[in-house]
């Protein structure tokens, strides 16, 4: 490791230190420092976002670091932005809720911290090593931060589900991975792919080889992303974790977890191209159709989020099987607006509270315009976003992610798509139905959390006015999506 490296993995770095220090201070200075903590980190993750923002903008050129392990470049940079800003969003919305709940521990947001540096190495990884190893310091925080409310037994349970199921997947992901090292050679992305390419055109063994440790790769990848039929941990995890915490898994944890989908297939595996189309093609139906039916029955709102990001997921993958730039554009595009939603979502969950005490039962929005006509004015433009309908923001990421799978071929998945999509959008209509036309119950606590407010008054505003950032949005995709096709 030279200096070279360190400066070109200059944001890991600064976050691994910054996590030391803080660590640190808080052994020392107990959990009466958790507030001042959690400020900084805000402030230090927001900085990252900012940085990585600025250097991709400006349209830095891609630098390795790591003998190749490692890459700089504007699809890490897009990745790192989005994974920052929904863990300084989550951030935010933690504050008030540490404080009426048992979770005033210091080490809270260390672990965020821990958990965004393996996302950001996620989605810098150029080899399989470093990929896993980036994943599984993610994961382990992940797991931790599940638990987090350690009075509550859905917390509990919520985390051990996890926890179990992630093992499970992780050792799947590193059995596929161990295969494809085994018939490549390497465990370098370019050296795999060279690979792959000399594998197609001669040993139809190896090819099967390889085609089989693919399937366990896409298989725990899958896992990570929650798409059906490996998204069993999704609605237990997202009703049982804090609801902070839920946040920061449905928004930063989703875009580290395509970020490493698309570095591996299109980069490492990108001549098994036909191999993993197919994959993808399965993995998005089954998804869209259970995220859109499995949703109606919920009476939670978390457990129905929880559904709906699995469909979300599913039209995500919808644009990655197009295989082209594209493709992968449309995807970054739509993940980039899913995670907005989503966190504004959860700052909606948040500020719904009587009696100081959150409120998760879906009858309990009725009325709710009488009681609070600005959260209900929120749930209407993010439900109707998350639906699809024009010209709210979520429509557009439908658009893209759709266009693109018509444009490669992929016709009757487009056709199911839109099908689906239809019928995804009654759930999100009954809660509109719920909040504006049925008769009130008790009035809602009328006072909100200023970072709550923030949160929610941001991401309603950019989603009400999508029309406005789409074309932005395209620019720096456009950019991210060049690299991967190596354009």
């Amino acid at each position: 490791m030279s200096w070279t490296d360190i400066t070109i993995a200059a944001p890991e770095f600064f976050i691994a230190v910054y996590g030391m220090i803080m660590l640190m201070v808080g052994a020392f200075g107990g959990d009466k420092l958790q507030r001042p903590i959690m400020v900084v980190t805000t402030v230090v993750l927001f900085f990252v976002a900012g940085w990585q923002l600025l250097d991709l903008l400006r349209d830095e050129p891609a630098q390795t670091a790591f003998l190749g392990m490692y890459s700089a470049d504007s699809f890490s940079r897009l990745a790192k932005v989005l994974i920052t800003a929904a863990a300084g969003s989550a951030m935010l919305l933690s504050f008030g809720f540490v404080n009426r709940t048992d979770m005033h521990k210091f080490e809270y947001p260390v672990i965020m911290t821990y958990a965004v540096l393996g996302m950001m190495v996620m989605a810098s990884s150029k080899d399989l090593i470093l990929l896993y190893m980036g994943l599984e310091l993610s994961a382990l925080s992940s797991y931790v931060l599940a638990t987090f409310r350690r009075s509550s037994l859905r917390s509990s349970e919520a985390g051990l589900k996890y926890f179990v199921l992630g093992a499970l997947s992780s050792g799947m992901l590193l059995y596929g991975m161990s295969m494809v090292y085994g018939f490549a050679g390497g465990t370098r992305f370019d050296v795999i792919a060279a690979e792959a390419s000399a594998i197609i055109t001669g040993n139809s063994d190896a090819l099967i080889g390889m085609s089989v440790g693919l399937v366990f790769v896409a298989a725990g990848l899958a896992f990570k992303v929650s798409a059906v039929p490996f998204h069993m941990w999704t609605p237990d995890v997202y009703q049982g974790a804090p609801t902070p915490v839920t946040s920061f898994l449905a928004g930063a944890s989703k875009v580290a977890g395509f970020a490493m989908l698309i570095r591996v297939l299109y980069e490492a595996l990108g001549p098994l191209q036909p191999q993993w189309v197919l994959i993808l093609q399965l993995l998005a139906i089954a998804s869209m159709a259970w995220g859109a039916f499995a949703a109606i029955a919920q009476t939670n709102i978390k457990r129905l989020l929880a559904y709906s990001s699995i469909g979300h997921i599913g039209f995500a993958l919808v644009g990655l099987t197009a295989g082209t730039q594209q493709g992968v554009q449309a995807t970054l595009i739509y993940i980039a607006i899913y995670v907005l939603m989503t966190v504004g979502a959860f700052a909606l969950v948040l500020a719904m509270k009587r009696d100081d005490r959150e409120l998760e039962d879906i009858d309990q929005l009725a009325g709710l315009v009488r009681n609070h006509p600005g959260m209900a004015i929120a749930l209407l433009v993010l439900m109707i976003s998350m639906a699809g309908v024009p010209p709210f923001l979520g429509f557009w990421g439908k658009f893209e992610v759709f266009s693109a799978a018509y444009n490669a071929g992929q016709v009757p998945l487009v056709v199911v798509g839109l099908v689906l999509s239809v019928v995804s959008a009654f759930y999100y209509l009954r809660l509109i139905v719920k909040a504006f036309f049925a008769d009130p119950v008790e009035p809602f606590d009328t006072a909100v959390g200023a970072n709550v407010r923030l949160v929610l008054g941001i991401s309603g505003v950019v989603t009400a006015f999508g029309l406005l950032f789409i074309a932005p949005l395209r620019q720096v995709t456009e950019l991210a999506a060049k690299v991967i096709i190596g354009m």
